[in-house]
């Protein structure tokens, strides 16, 4: 059985910062890509960041620059430092891992319960 479990969410003044962490535990063989989400009240969930298992990252624009997404492999621990939070980022953010969960498993996307942030202006 594989969890994802998100943590760090708050509540902050614009301009300032959280670290999202997700942990994931379980039965796991390899993680590939590893990515984050939000859903904001009343909308469908976005991407937000992902990094490859070789450490490419990508990010949507309207986070780019201020959010760094990273990863500990040997820890199955996924990362997401939000800088400069803007009221827009309030969201359930959600992480993802396309993963195996043991040798020969087709690769499958894992998901977390979420953890909300809530920037105020």
């Amino acid at each position: 059985q594989v969890q994802l479990v998100e943590s760090g969410g708050g509540s902050v003044q614009a301009g300032e910062s959280l670290r999202l962490t997700c942990v994931a535990s379980g039965r796991i063989f390899y993680i590939g890509t590893v990515a984050w989400y939000r859903q904001a009240p009343g909308r469908h969930r976005d991407f937000v960041a992902a990094i490859t298992s070789g450490g490419a990252t990508n990010y949507v624009d309207t986070v780019r620059g201020r959010f760094d997404i990273s990863r500990d492999t040997a820890k199955n621990t996924l990362y997401l430092q939000m800088n400069n939070l803007m009221p827009e980022d309030t969201a359930v953010y959600y992480c993802t891992a396309n993963l195996r969960p043991f040798y020969g498993a087709r690769l499958k996307d894992y998901w977390g319960q979420g953890t909300q942030v809530i920037v105020s202006s």
